[in-house]
């Protein structure tokens, strides 16, 4: 048995992830508890959530955490570094509590086992999910006889990671077997909690090729255990999202809700059995009408933590390290779970080393690479290339067999990865850069848009590229405070205030910016075209300017007789074609607009005919959607959340008007050849369907 700790418990945290969070919430709870510092390689990280909790030192050397002479270390960083730190805290003198999974391998267990039976240290590990209030009740009911005998038990788990946010590829995405080592162990140490010791436990692991930075992200493991079977399901894909354990035995059945912290019991009643299951439904529903807005007011109020397994399980830890006691998960409790899952997880990740490898199959040289190859303008613009007799290589997300079929080499991969983009621009003449990201959270938006355009062009530069042709917007444009009367050209003031725009505008201007700084500063060979809004067979599904797109419905912002900046997505392509091979377009900027004149309510009309009932079609005056948008601005000031609606994103919605077409005529030599009215009759060819109904607010029912 360990000594206890006399005096302070010092403890120092190695990690400023998601988990560091909670694990200092809780520590800071325990009066006998002093937190020496954080250590982390992100020391921007480190110091933020030092600043956030008041903690004295933010590190990115162990040693200086060290020097503050912890008793004990929380290791709380991606599995891959577990064995490795652990053992230095060990050796330091340190009792460990390492997240889970414990290690990678079976061998690092018993390295640190080892370790710290050699140095008479606690080694410890974080089996968080057995500290949640709602499991613990779960295993007090099956202790108490609640449900008779156990018969099976069954974990189920939905999951959304945050996106890649570019650069070199983080484990989540390069490594296979991440989404199990990462959840999949909760559930088997939660099988063995309820079903003793597992026996034949088998782990599979499938693609549905919905996730773009998942390879795996269907996992089911089944076992056997002393008392029943269990079956632990993983889903990045199933939506609402679950976390839920059943436990079922041969008098009842114990369902757990850790979402919603509720656990309930379904029992066997007397009388005929549908009566009783009826019945059991009836009295179990009319309890969570009261237990569910309950556990929202006591989360609400602090009652309830967040997390509160996590916080929990950190206590428990530093409560037997004070009390002397052995800790509540052992190492080899931790071990255990590495050991059914490590084959499983071998064979995940060969696939996925295997799957990236062959990504960088060597590629002969092409006339064309075109990012962004699956979207709406990507598409036509391939068409164009190989109607035009070039060798064309596109870099997509994922499989598309339609440009299986119609290019010469197809790169699987990431905008956001250098060095697949590395690979594609290799060999490649001309690189059409037309990708970035069109929807999703920030994260979405730096990978694809900003860490997308910067790896571009810094394959560009690195391989001598002959022509970079960049696609930007005209959202980079000041819509807000621009005036009428003045033309729009080139050099037009650029938007003030990106980050008040959204992610989309913000990362758009970064990326522009980027291109455009590599052409002065490197000498990049690279032209920048800023196109309208583009329409075509398709686009009546996109809300064009001055629509918002909000539960289901457009909402037209403003009057009918305002421009639209439209050009016709064919125009687009032979711009784009032009800007690849025209002489005088090299490090030059070019709006692509049609000059022909189309006002919303005209455009809307139109899309109104084409899509019918389909369409919930409102035109709101401005003054409306700002009296709104001034409600969402405080409510998200009193709940310390950034919102979607605000005032100046309102302000920002007239369309842009009044370009000047020289540049493009000029540099580029061109000119509309489909022309906006013709392409819209093309795009609108079908419009016998009954127009869409156009309310006003008040009408709106």
């Amino acid at each position: 048995m360990n000594a206890p700790v006399r005096g302070k418990l010092r403890i120092g945290i190695v990690g400023a992830g998601y988990v560091a969070r909670y694990h200092i919430e809780a520590l800071q709870r325990l009066d006998f508890v002093e937190i020496v510092g954080i250590c982390d390689l992100d020391l921007g990280a480190a110091r933020k959530l030092a600043a956030a909790f008041k903690l004295d030192l933010a590190t990115a050397s162990l040693a200086d955490l060290a020097d503050r002479k912890p008793h004990a270390m929380y290791v709380l960083t991606p599995p891959s570094s577990h064995c490795a730190l652990t053992l230095r805290a060990l050796d330091m003198g340190c009792h460990v509590f390492v997240e889970k999974p414990m290690a990678e391998s079976v061998a690092e267990c018993d390295a640190m086992i080892a370790r710290a039976q050699e140095r008479g240290l606690v080694l410890s590990v974080d089996h968080s999910d057995l500290f949640d209030p709602v499991v613990m009740r779960a295993r007090e009911l099956v202790q108490s006889g609640a449900c008779g005998d156990v018969v099976a038990v069954d974990v189920w788990r939905s999951s959304d990671y945050a996106p890649y946010g570019g650069g070199p590829l983080p484990p989540m995405v390069a490594q296979g077997s991440y989404p199990f080592r990462d959840l999949g162990v909760h559930g088997l140490y939660t099988l063995e909690a309820f079903l003793g010791e597992l026996q034949h436990v088998d782990i599979r692991h499938r693609s549905s090729g919905r996730s773009t930075t998942l390879k795996f992200d269907e996992w089911q493991a089944t076992a056997d255990g002393a008392h029943g079977s269990g079956r632990v399901m993983l889903s990045w894909n199933v939506r609402p999202m679950l976390n839920r354990l059943v436990v079922q035995g041969t008098r009842g059945v114990i369902e757990v809700d850790r979402f919603l912290q509720v656990c309930r019991v379904r029992r066997m009643l007397p009388g005929p059995k549908f009566i009783g299951i009826v019945a059991g439904a009836f009295f179990g529903a009319l309890a969570d009408v009261f237990r569910v807005p309950w556990n929202v007011f006591r989360f609400a109020t602090g009652m309830l933590r967040p997390s509160p397994g996590i916080q929990a399980g950190a206590q428990a830890f530093a409560q037997a390290l004070h009390e002397g006691r052995p800790p509540p998960v052992s190492a080899e409790d931790g071990r255990r779970p590495i050991a059914w899952m490590e084959e499983a997880c071998r064979r995940a990740d060969a696939e996925r080393e295997q799957e990236l490898a062959s990504r960088h199959a060597p590629l002969e040289p092409v006339d064309a690479l075109v990012t962004g190859a699956s979207g709406f303008l990507g598409r036509a613009l391939v068409a164009a290339l190989r109607r035009s007799g070039q060798r064309v290589r596109v870099l997509v997300r994922r499989t598309d067999p339609r440009l299986a079929t119609s290019v010469e080499q197809v790169v699987i991969g990431d905008l956001g990865d250098p060095r697949i983009v590395d690979h594609a621009v290799q060999g490649a003449r001309t690189v059409y850069h037309v990708g970035a990201a069109m929807g999703g959270g920030p994260r979405d938006f730096e990978a694809g848009t900003v860490w997308g355009t910067r790896n571009v062009v810094d394959a560009c530069l690195r391989h001598g590229t002959h022509r970079l042709v960049y696609v930007s917007s005209m959202s980079v444009l000041d819509h807000a405070g621009r005036d009428p009367l003045v033309q729009i050209h080139e050099s037009s003031p650029l938007e003030p205030y990106p980050e008040r725009r959204g992610s989309y505008t913000q990362t758009k201007l970064t990326a522009e910016n980027h291109v455009r700084d590599a052409m002065i500063e490197h000498g990049l060979p690279a032209v920048v075209i800023r196109p309208g809004q583009i329409v075509g067979p398709g686009s009546e599904n996109v809300t064009p300017n001055g629509t918002l797109a909000i539960g289901g419905r457009w909402i037209a912002v403003g009057p009918a007789s305002q421009t639209l900046p439209l050009v016709y997505i064919d125009d687009v392509v032979d711009a784009l074609l032009l800007a690849g091979c025209a002489p005088a377009a090299d490090g030059r900027l070019v709006h692509v607009v049609d000059p022909a004149i189309v006002t919303q309510g005209e455009y809307l009309a139109r899309v109104s005919r084409k899509r019918g009932s389909t369409l919930r079609l409102m035109r709101w005056p401005k003054s409306v959607l700002l009296t709104l948008a001034l409600g969402v601005e405080t409510l998200g000031k009193l709940l310390g959340r950034q919102v979607p609606l605000t005032r100046y994103r309102v302000q920002s919605l007239r369309p842009l008007a009044n370009f000047d077409q020289r540049v493009a005529r000029d540099v580029l030599g061109w000119e509309p050849r489909a022309g906006l009215k013709r392409g819209m009759d093309l795009m609108f060819a079908d419009e016998s369907m009954p127009p869409a109904v156009v309310v006003s607010p008040a009408s709106d029912k």
